[in-house]
């Protein structure tokens, strides 16, 4: 088992993504409806804030709901979009308590004049907290956010404001929402429940993330299990195309 004892300060990582993936299918095992697994997975989340916190974490970005799943059931998405809100309500003294600053990212145009209400009232209650930057990605799509992207630099380029030169990767990331929130890319992305899979989450910003399955359903997701994900990370070498003799010339 690994402990916090185990985590090595130097080498945490800056900014951890996870998607959240085996709420339904826990619940199923359990005889539950799917919204049951949910309402679990809210405990874990908060669960997982509060590890970060103390490990020293400075992002934790979770997908919370993606633009696909618009297409589930209605009867899903409205039970979501009232347990989202019902989290935004509970959860802030919490956050507030452990000095927790909440940014939110997505096509917010798709949510409920109360989903955004609600949301925009949890970031301006945190905006001035340090300890740990938690990203809400809800009604987020990285194909919608990079087409997005493309069409504001486009409207300024036929407005004369930016010459095609000019574009390249430093300038596209620019335009991207996490950017324009100052979030940092992730260096370490987790998923749960056996699934491997980006489904369409943070594409460009995880180019050079690493990436951590677990066999884990979102409910079961402890601390320990976090640990377990630092730990891997910190027991691999980020090379970012370079070599691993390079890497251990710059470190020396």
């Amino acid at each position: 088992m690994v402990s916090l004892n185990d985590i090595k300060q130097h080498c945490i990582p800056f900014h951890i993504a996870v998607i959240m993936d085996g709420n339904g299918r826990w619940a199923q095992k359990k005889g539950k409806d799917r919204i049951f697994g949910h309402q679990q997975g809210v405990e874990t989340v908060r669960k997982t804030i509060e590890a970060c916190v103390e490990i020293g974490v400075k992002y934790l970005t979770v997908y919370a709901f993606s633009t696909e799943n618009w297409k589930r059931e209605p009867e899903e998405v409205n039970a979501l979009m009232s347990l989202f809100v019902n989290a935004c309500n509970a959860e802030m003294d919490n956050l507030h308590k452990n000095n927790v600053q909440v940014k939110a990212i997505g096509d917010f145009s798709m949510l409920s004049i109360e989903c955004t209400t609600e949301l925009q009232k949890l970031m301006d209650t945190t905006k001035n907290n340090t300890a740990l930057t938690f990203v809400i990605a809800i009604s987020y799509g990285s194909r919608w956010e990079i087409t997005r992207a493309a069409k504001l630099i486009a409207t300024e380029v036929q407005n004369n404001q930016i010459n095609i030169d000019e574009i390249d990767e430093n300038l596209f990331d620019s335009y991207l929402q996490t950017n324009q929130f100052d979030i940092p890319n992730p260096d370490l992305l987790i998923r749960t429940s056996e699934e491997y899979r980006l489904s369409n989450f943070l594409l460009w910003q995880l180019a050079y993330a690493e990436l951590y399955f677990t066999n884990v359903l979102w409910p079961d997701f402890t601390r320990e299990e976090l640990m377990k994900a630092i730990d891997d990370f910190q027991h691999r070498t980020r090379r970012f195309g370079k070599t691993t003799e390079q890497i251990i010339n710059e470190l020396k």
